[in-house]
């Protein structure tokens, strides 16, 4: 089961997970990014992400399909935020599951590092005395 969203609203992690989960799996790893409240020593007051949706709901897809390919896992769920995000919100939400758990930590990690390079997806940073326009790969 492949399962990839982008949201305006806060990610359910625990939807997530219960998507994931699975009798034949005996491992599911998760992998949650958030808001931190620095960056490089600068205080940072909220994140602002934008995307090119239909192509990156299509490259969340492709990596999704990918990591199934590769790993042998059973299910992955992607889901990503959009918009504006305070410190400590929830920006990424990957869980995998599988028969065991190297595999489902490979395709965790596969997953959320082919995202950080591939996904139009973009994050604005805004601090207290001014703000930068990032991908979201950093």
């Amino acid at each position: 089961m492949i399962d990839v969203k982008i949201s305006a609203e806060p990610l359910d992690i625990t939807t997530c997970i219960m998507k994931t989960t699975d009798t034949e799996c005996g491992g599911i790893a998760i992998f949650i990014g958030t808001v931190r409240n620095k960056t490089n020593a600068k205080k940072v007051i909220r994140l602002e992400y934008e995307c090119y949706q239909s192509m990156a709901l299509k490259e969340m897809k492709k990596i999704a399909a990918d990591a199934v390919r590769l790993s042998g896992i059973k299910n992955i769920t992607i889901h990503h935020r959009m918009g504006i995000l305070h410190i400590g919100d929830s920006a990424v939400v990957i869980a995998v599951s599988a028969p065991h758990r190297e595999a489902a930590f490979d395709a965790c990690r596969y997953a959320i590092d082919t995202l950080k390079k591939t996904v139009p997806i973009w994050k604005k940073e805004v601090f207290e005395d001014g703000e930068v326009w990032v991908s979201a790969h950093a």
